[in-house]
């Protein structure tokens, strides 16, 4: 099992800056890929980002990539999401998620609350 713990939500007005952390335990050597998700008030969850973790390469949804940055780091487990610029519209509960080599998005963390005002 893996677990993960998401940090660095909050309120911010727009045009700010947040970091959210996502720090995995357990059995991390299982872990294939972590990423991010998230899910605005009365929209289904959507990838933000992802983050292979042997192959080093990310990948981002259309619109994500240019103010939305995943990096980790290696030696904490530990996945992070720089988001710049924030839009009222990227307001959303905003999940870590983690994938075994055989199943995808298998592990999930609690969420973390975003909230971005205009």
């Amino acid at each position: 099992q893996v677990q993960l713990v998401e940090s660095g939500g909050g309120l911010v007005q727009a045009g700010a800056s947040l970091r959210l952390s996502c720090t995995a335990s357990g059995r991390t050597s299982s872990i294939y890929a972590m990423g991010w998700f998230r899910q605005a008030p009365g929209k289904e969850r959507e990838f933000v980002a992802r983050f292979a973790w042997s192959v080093g390469s990310t990948n981002y949804a259309d619109g994500m990539k240019g103010r939305f940055t995943i990096s980790r780091d290696i030696a904490k487990n530990t996945v992070y999401l720089q988001m710049n610029s924030l839009k009222p519209e990227d307001t959303a509960v905003y999940y870590c998620a983690a994938s075994s080599a055989s199943i995808r998005w298998n592990y999930w963390g609690q969420g973390t609350q975003v909230t971005v005002s205009s």
